[in-house]
């Protein structure tokens, strides 16, 4: 009895803590939803589902609830399928092996911001950014819009975002990689295993718990993704590379529409909830799967 209370009295600070921090505001954002409050007046007044509707007839948030979701999705499968041969070959002994580890993961020591505002300039549309000058001066190719065309423009974002995240991830699966025991590939090397069977029948399946903290953490970095499209192209062209979070601090606090800024948290969190759960129950199955 004496045990469950003491465990009670250090869970207490932690509930106190998620019930001011989100518990609170949640409700506060679903209500202010339903309203027209604009935060410069104390009068609000209820509006039923008139954000609500809102939000699915204007066209820069169905854009911008689309690219996100690209941009999640994408970069989520792209750094996957790069990240793990590049854990494996960062595996191996070869002379250098910490100075080319520590250059994989040099990307994802800068904030995304700053990693914008470099790519902009290597993606100058102009004769002056860093590829468009190497093009044109190796094969007399024309400036390319990479960040004015529609779809270049969320070619680029997306790009950007797997070389910025890749390393990293690379390096969280080599540290499951270095705590496989080297048995069991001498093992399979014995009984004649060929490498792609090593990898697919023992690589793999050990890397199931790295995969499901790796894709997670992708995918809520590619759903709150805002700085990167940001910087890069401002949500252009147009509002092609528009994201959902972009369009939250527009409308709701650039623009003072807080009942609409509100419902769109709403729909976002909703959104982001079902999202994860699917990803997690399909990661778990692959998990089950590779026992």
């Amino acid at each position: 009895m004496r045990e469950q209370l003491t465990t009670q009295a250090f869970l207490l600070p932690i509930a106190l803590v998620l019930v001011v921090l989100f518990l609170v505001p949640l409700a506060e954002s679903v209500y202010y939803s339903f309203t027209d409050y604009s935060g410069s007046s104390p009068t609000r007044h209820l509006v039923g589902l008139r954000n609500y509707r809102q939000i699915f007839t204007d066209p820069s948030v169905l854009t911008g609830l689309g690219f996100t979701l690209l941009y999640a999705v994408a970069t989520t499968l792209i750094v996957t399928v790069l990240a793990i041969p590049l854990a494996v070959i960062l595996n191996r002994r070869f002379p250098g092996r910490s100075l080319v580890r520590a250059a994989f993961f040099f990307p994802a020591v800068p904030s995304m911001a700053i990693l914008g505002l470099v790519w902009t300039f290597v993606l100058s549309p102009l004769s002056s950014g860093v590829i468009n000058s190497v093009l044109g001066s190796l094969f007399g190719v024309g400036p390319v819009p990479w960040l004015s065309d529609n779809t270049l423009a969320k070619v680029s974002v997306i790009v950007v975002g797997v070389w910025a995240q890749t390393g990293w991830h690379a390096v969280l699966y080599l540290a499951y990689l270095q705590s496989v025991p080297r048995d069991y590939y001498e093992a399979a090397t014995i009984d004649g295993a060929t490498p792609r069977q090593q990898f697919f029948r023992i690589t793999l399946p050990l890397l199931a718990p790295a995969m499901t903290v790796s894709q997670f953490l992708l995918l809520i970095n590619g759903l709150r993704v805002y700085d990167l499209p940001f910087t890069l192209t401002a949500g252009g062209p147009g509002y092609d590379t528009y994201t959902i979070t972009q369009v939250l601090v527009q409308r709701g606090i650039a623009e003072g529409d807080y009942g609409l800024g509100a419902a769109l948290g709403v729909i976002f969190l909703i959104a982001v909830a079902a999202v994860l759960s699917l990803q997690l129950s399909v990661t778990r199955r692959l998990e089950r799967r590779f026992r």
